[in-house]
């Protein structure tokens, strides 16, 4: 087995693996009639005619399959993006866009700065995150020695986010620049899913690089750091627990401006 899947598996163990959604440049009835093969199910199709990706929801995938298309994900064939256990999961998720309606694919000021208190605020609660840039944006994800239930997740997730806007304004910046979401959302449940580390963005082709404090590495260099982080960096669930519990009480004004502005 191709290292690289490997890693994939073992850092989104939790996450279901029975169902998914495929992002491919192919389509047409041959295509399906390859994909929905070993009582493969396809529960929608989203056909794009502006030379972006097709999608396709999958369900009733086998193991075997969907090595096949993490496979095919790590060579850039397609992107396979999972979704979230409907109760409980050990894998969580921020994703934070560029909020312009205009030229949506610059990195703005307003963004440098909320991913940096997330990061920081995190990792001063014991996580440290693995922040992959995407397109306008990143995906901080952080890996929990066990599931907890998506309540608990949601509210943790919220209250760092909140922090993070709160910081924004205190700083004079413009907080409705960016918008910032969390998985699992329990308003979405089955309906939203996230691509995985290691693809190309469908609107640049740039490769999804991880972003350190030291700044963004090239591909080689993210595969490593993906792979340090996978074995070594799981928020401890009696961690996670002290974190959740600590972010309820600090509900003052003055501590939710202790984000380093930097």
């Amino acid at each position: 087995m191709d290292p690289r899947v490997s890693l994939l598996k073992e850092f989104y163990a939790g996450l279901p693996k029975d169902r998914a959604k495929v992002e491919s440049r192919e389509h047409g009835f041959a295509f399906l009639e390859k994909l929905l093969t070993d009582g493969v199910t396809l529960e929608y199709g989203e056909l794009t005619l502006t030379g972006q990706l097709h999608k396709y929801k999958l369900r009733n995938i086998p193991a075997s399959r969907m090595d096949e298309l993490f496979f095919a994900h790590v060579e850039k064939r397609c992107n396979v993006c999972l979704y979230f256990d409907d109760t409980a999961n050990d894998t969580l998720c921020f994703n934070l866009d560029n909020n312009h309606k205009t030229n949506n694919t610059v990195l703005i000021p307003e963004m440098a700065f909320a991913v940096r208190s997330i990061r920081d605020q995190l990792t001063r609660l014991g996580c440290e995150p693995l922040i992959i840039a995407s397109g306008r944006g990143y995906h901080v994800w952080c890996r929990l020695g066990a599931p907890a239930d998506n309540s608990r997740l949601f509210d943790f997730m919220l209250r760092v986010a909140a922090r993070t806007m709160a910081a924004l304004h205190h700083e004079g910046r413009d907080y409705r620049q960016i918008k910032i979401n969390v998985y699992p959302d329990l308003r979405t449940r089955d309906v939203v899913s996230l691509r995985l580390f290691g693809s190309d963005h469908a609107k640049n082709n740039v490769f999804s690089r991880i972003l350190t404090p030291g700044g963004l590495l090239d591909e080689g260099e993210s595969w490593a750091w993906f792979e340090h982080h996978t074995r070594n960096k799981v928020f401890p669930i009696d961690t996670f627990n002290e974190a959740l519990a600590a972010l309820g009480a600090q509900g003052d004004t003055a501590k939710s401006r202790g984000t380093d502005s930097k």
